[in-house]
């Protein structure tokens, strides 16, 4: 789930295996009014080296992604997603209407718990993906893209009827994602843990916490959801009280290595609005057996037509240079997909990605080549997910 709005990396000594996914739409930071979280200033202070990201200047890395990497891999990282947005909704009619707008059921969601979800335009394609939580009868708290905040809001508010109080909170909160092996020593310190996928009510330093155990990098993680105000202060004694454990600040670097080994998707890259979640190998989180809801009958004629493409995973069968978004995908002379996503595993220290095959060329172990600036090299289409944690 996240958006994708990678730009150049501000600052000296950025590296170069940053993916840049849509530069046409934010293409010179030094002109954007680039939006900045709570946590700026520690960001700097850590030396921090930036860049732009769906409209916020967020720190690429602080170390190394490598080092960042493996933090999140072995032991555990924080890293800032107070970009991120946050959405209200509750009223008598407020499951109902969400169930009107998103493809998941949230009639399947007991108090405290959370889905993926997806919200979709009239033809199907992807929105965004977001998790929705929910914290009471009729109220639910959905936390969306970075880049589509206003978009989303917007688009729910066009379409509102019931009763249903809509309120878009993202400036009041701060947020941190806590992740890896060790997030679960680092926060039991502060009470009793939820388990994947709940949520709950918390206190750090008295501060007040929204605590789900969640995350996008494959490892045990927690998303902690609290007042701006108190950035500062749960961002620094987290990292303090961490410090036996190895824990390290990671950037947005990291992040996208991270999701990529374990294939969850990019949004504004492998998902779009020309794209709909059944191509995107996303139908467990579509429930087709709801009445309705927007982008549902053009779901279903996909199914029965059959789908043309897939997103699937591509790991390169020797050392290439790092795979990149729109390298083309052949099999001989044919042209099958390209890719969507990629990237140099640093678990596997082999080039990796996501990307749109034809559905005859795109199950696992099908023997394919990517094309890298007018050179090919063999790469096969993999299960999901690409890296495996070892037992």
């Amino acid at each position: 789930m996240r958006h994708a709005t990678f730009t150049r990396c501000v600052g000296s000594g950025c590296p170069r295996f940053i993916p840049i996914y849509r530069e046409d739409i934010v293409s010179d930071t030094a002109t954007l009014p680039l939006k900045r979280t709570p946590l700026y200033a520690n960001h700097l202070k850590l030396g921090a080296k930036m860049t732009a990201f769906g409209g916020w200047e967020m720190p690429v890395f602080y170390s190394s992604i490598l080092e960042e990497h493996r933090a999140v891999r072995q032991q555990v990282g924080i890293f800032d997603i107070s970009h991120m947005g946050q959405i209200r909704v509750s009223g008598a009619s407020a499951e109902y209407w969400l169930n009107t707008l998103l493809t998941n059921d949230l009639k399947r969601l007991k108090k405290c718990e959370g889905q993926y979800t997806l919200l979709l335009n009239e033809q199907g394609g992807v929105i965004d993906d977001l998790i929705v939580y929910s914290r009471n009868d009729n109220d639910y708290f959905l936390v969306v893209n970075a880049a589509l905040i206003e978009e989303d809001f917007d688009w729910m508010q066009s379409r509102l009827f019931g009763e249903v109080a809509l309120s878009n909170l993202s400036d009041h909160f701060a947020a941190l994602a806590v992740q890896g092996p060790a997030s679960a020593e680092l926060l039991e310190r502060f009470g009793n843990l939820p388990i994947r996928n709940q949520i709950q009510e918390f206190r750090i330093q008295g501060i007040p916490v929204l605590l789900a155990r969640t995350g996008y990098t494959g490892e045990d993680g927690f998303e902690l959801f609290y007042p701006a105000a108190a950035a500062a202060a749960v961002w620094n004694h987290l990292l303090e009280l961490g410090t036996s454990l190895g824990v390290k600040p990671c950037g947005l670097g990291a992040r996208d290595t991270l999701r990529m080994e374990v294939c969850y998707p990019l949004n504004g890259a492998d998902l779009s609005p020309s794209r709909t979640p059944l191509e995107a190998g996303l139908g467990f989180f579509v429930d087709l057996g709801k009445p309705e809801f927007v982008g549902r009958d053009t779901l279903i004629t996909q199914k029965e037509a059959g789908l043309r493409q897939r997103l699937v995973p591509l790991k390169a069968d020797g050392k290439s240079p790092p795979l990149r978004p729109h390298y083309p995908v052949f099999v001989g002379d044919l042209q099958v997909g390209e890719l969507t996503s990629g990237t140099q595993s640093p678990s596997l220290g082999i080039g990796i990605g996501l990307g749109y095959l034809s559905v005859p060329f795109s199950k696992p172990g099908q023997k394919v080549e990517i094309d890298v600036r007018g050179r090919r090299f063999p790469a096969t289409v993999e299960k999901k997910p690409i890296y495996k944690k070892r037992c």
